[in-house]
């Protein structure tokens, strides 16, 4: 039987979720479209949109973003071009630093 953890989420997250899920809501309202015809149009189900604008945190961060972006919810203050301008230079600063992070581990001196 798999183990059931908690997750747990910072304030942060929660009203971060909070945010985008009552901008879908209400977006979705403003266009004047039913939860089956948005989820029709991202290629979900019903269940994941009202779970979305319960803003219920395990939801996949896809779709989530697919439904914003149907319903032309902007994300990060930038319009497409922007993003792939601001995805480019992330890559770019990402390529001078190592690819992976690793601790060090303290050598023990046992040299009495």
């Amino acid at each position: 039987m798999a183990k059931l953890t908690t997750r747990t989420y910072s304030r942060y997250t929660l009203e971060a979720i909070g945010l985008l899920s009552k901008l879908i809501r209400l977006a979705r309202k403003e266009k004047a479209m039913t939860v089956q015809q948005l989820a029709d149009r991202a290629g979900v189900s019903r269940g994941l949109v009202q779970r979305i604008e319960k803003a219920d945190p395990k939801c996949e961060l896809g779709a989530a973003f697919e439904v914003a972006a149907i319903l032309g919810i902007t994300l990060f203050n930038s319009d497409a071009r922007d993003l792939a301008v601001q995805a480019k230079r992330t890559d770019e600063l990402l390529a001078l630093l190592p690819k992976a992070v690793r601790t060090i581990t303290p050598v023990a001196d046992d040299d009495f």
